[in-house]
């Protein structure tokens, strides 16, 4: 595995330097390419037009910063090994590498076995990606050795089992690389300015005191602004009503799908969307199909599916693929039964289906964001005297109240209410 050096062209960041050969190789491997053909935000195409970025943009962006921020502690006397940045880079660069097609919706519909989340994925193809460098051919066995040692080191680092706790804060905390990528890489992509953050100064900022990361107090104004950033990026964009409306459709969509396929009923799907509508999801080739799903397997079925014998099944797909999505209305409180029972029983009359098969076309759900949780782990200020304090109590802007209040917004969304 020769010493590779690529520059990158990057919308938001400008040209990135992939610095090392290993990291390079994990780029080429099928299971990073693969996050090329899965949308980074999912559904919100269908408010953003703009909103095409893969998965693949925002982990590249997300090691860019995470090189950024090394080099800034680097200057700052901060100890970090060549084969500790090299990891910490791979450990980013991997960290949505287990996320299904778009996004969330996935693991949402129930697609997944119970009790495992995209980050178990993303693990388990970290540890596959190891033994890949072990045992592949595309190196010397020294250079294999030495990179499988980096792979080691950065799931170490992932999974927050190393000594130097402040890697992993960068990779995942309050205030982190990949939270610093997705809120600039988004809002650029969906044309909005609610996400525009200082990152560069942010990094520029950071530094680590007692083993943690934090932050100098004279970056405390751009903190605030991150944290304003991320919920006004919640509510306009990620958490757009209009999203989460194609969000519950598409749900009801794979809900439907897959009880089909349990009474029997012959669905066109690709083989890896076919194995987890048939629940078959506890063996040990759950890894193997998982890795060949991306969004054009769900789009490709649900544009068959718009010409289904099932009512309902064509009903929805129709609606999703024309943009007829659910229609969102703010409730002030949960549907009394006289109120879910005449809206379903409406339904029944307007397609001619069974009461439970009228449950498929309107849903009840709440959006809940907070800008800081207390429980999380705190965004740390330093002062020159070598005191540190909590953002919350640091701030002259915002306090423990104001960051964690946790809004919630009831919707029922429904189709052609």
């Amino acid at each position: 595995m020769s010493r590779t050096r690529k520059i990158i062209n990057d919308p938001v960041f400008g040209f990135l330097n992939i610095p090392d050969g290993v990291l390079f190789t994990i780029l080429q491997h099928p299971y990073m390419q693969r996050l090329n053909r899965i949308r980074q935000l999912g559904l919100s195409f269908f408010v953003y037009p703009g909103a095409m970025h893969s998965r693949f943009l925002h982990s590249l962006g997300a090691m860019h910063l995470m090189h950024e921020a090394i080099t800034s502690l680097r200057e700052k006397g901060v100890d970090i090994t060549d084969n500790e940045a090299t990891a910490a880079m791979a450990a980013i660069l991997l960290h949505d590498v287990g996320h299904g097609p778009f996004s969330h919706v996935f693991e949402e519909a129930g697609m997944l076995p119970k009790g495992m989340s995209h980050e178990d994925i993303s693990l388990m193809m970290m540890y596959e990606i190891r033994d890949w460098f072990s045992s592949s051919l595309i190196a010397l066995p020294k250079e294999r050795a030495e990179a499988s040692a980096i792979m080691n080191l950065a799931i170490r680092i992932f999974k927050d089992e190393y000594e130097k706790h402040f890697l992993h804060q960068l990779i995942s905390s309050q205030l982190d690389v990949d939270r610093l990528d997705y809120l600039c890489r988004d809002s650029f992509f969906c044309g909005v300015t609610e996400g525009s953050v200082a990152s560069a100064r942010i990094l520029k900022m950071m530094n680590v005191k007692d083993g943690r990361l934090v932050v100098e107090a004279k970056g405390i104004y751009s903190v605030e602004k991150f944290l304003v950033a991320r919920r006004l990026m919640y509510w306009q964009v990620y958490l757009h009503h209009t999203s989460v409306a194609a969000e519950q459709l598409l749900i009801k969509i794979l809900t439907r799908a897959k009880q089909l396929i349990h009474n029997g009923v012959e669905l066109f799907a690709s083989p890896a969307l076919k194995y987890f509508l048939q629940g078959n999801t506890n063996t040990k080739d759950l890894l193997k199909w998982y890795a060949a799903l991306d969004d054009s397997d769900l789009l490709s079925a649900i544009k068959v599916w718009s010409n289904s014998g099932d009512k309902v099944l064509n009903v929805l797909c129709e609606c999703f693929s024309n943009r007829q999505l659910f229609k969102g209305k703010l409730l002030s409180s949960s549907l009394t039964e006289e109120e879910h029972e005449a809206l379903r029983n409406d339904y029944v009359a307007r397609f001619g289906v069974s009461k439970e098969e009228a449950e498929y076309f309107f849903v009840e759900h709440v959006s809940t964001s907070n800008t800081y949780s207390e429980k999380g782990e705190a965004i740390d200020i330093l002062y020159k005297d070598g005191s540190v304090r909590n953002i919350a109590e640091a701030s002259e802007m915002l306090n423990m109240e104001t960051l964690t209040y946790k809004p919630q917004k009831r919707y029922l969304f429904a189709l052609n209410p």
